[in-house]
């Protein structure tokens, strides 16, 4: 654990009105936030517009918790840095702080990933979560993957039978992002959530998001990898329900 407060920073191949539209419209929010579920509208409310500050002109955005996004032009590209909010202000929030910086490592790398790839597009999302009974990236043969760099070519045999291929999307500390050709050029995200005091035995979670999927084939995809997660993963205890308001961004709330 450290003082200070995480950063993340990354450019994004869109302009940075485009980008800045994706962060306060919540239409456009939808289209790369987390996944759907039937609170997701009320998420993007809470987290996006709710006690916020914002600058259109600056490109600057501080969401609940005190959370800051800052936009940078780069002549048609877009530097996004997204910088939490220090710990000690809030020992509520304290408790869920590795939690919810894990949360918003996923949803950049969204973010980043519909701006670039998938403009103007609607999605169908897949939600897998649960207690960490084994590595997901060992369970689902993606740690043979998670070594290569990103914009890395990869093909594998998945958990559920399919060849998946594409490319590496992006890696972190705990978590991987592949892009799959299969899913109409979608976006699987695997992430190994360490123990933490919201979280005491850690989690695993995965977000796959589709493209272009006819409804057979999307209800296919959602079958297989939920009989398969089912199979494998646990069940997460559930969390605290004194949370704080907000705190139902993290992946595993």
């Amino acid at each position: 654990m450290t003082d200070e407060p995480f950063s993340l920073e990354v450019t994004i191949a869109a302009p940075v009105d485009d980008v800045w539209s994706a962060l306060r419209d919540p239409e456009l929010i939808r289209r790369w936030h987390g996944w759907h579920f039937d609170g997701l509208d009320k998420e993007i409310e809470v987290i996006y517009h709710q006690n916020v500050v914002e600058s259109a002109a600056e490109h600057r955005l501080e969401v609940q918790g005190g959370d800051l996004f800052e936009l940078a032009d780069l002549d048609g590209r877009t530097r996004l840095r997204m910088t939490r909010a220090p710990r000690g202000g809030d020992p509520e929030w304290d408790a869920y702080y590795d939690d919810i910086t894990e949360g918003w490592i996923t949803f950049v790398h969204q973010l980043a990933f519909a701006l670039e790839r998938h403009p103007g597009a609607d999605r169908r999302t897949v939600f897998l979560s649960g207690a960490a009974a084994s590595p997901v990236l060992e369970a689902t043969g993606l740690a043979a993957v998670a070594g290569l760099a990103p914009a890395s070519p990869y093909e594998l045999e998945g958990p559920t039978g399919e060849t998946l291929r594409g490319q590496v999307r992006f890696r972190s500390a705990n978590q991987v992002g592949l892009t799959v050709d299969g899913w109409g050029d979608g976006l699987l995200v695997a992430a190994e959530t360490p123990p933490s005091p919201a979280n005491p035995g850690g989690a695993a979670m995965m977000v796959l998001t589709t493209y272009g999927l006819d409804d057979a084939a999307f209800a296919d995809l959602e079958s297989r990898w939920t009989a398969w997660w089912g199979r494998n993963f646990p069940e997460a205890p559930a969390n605290d329900q004194d949370a704080p308001a907000g705190a139902e961004r993290v992946p595993d709330a």
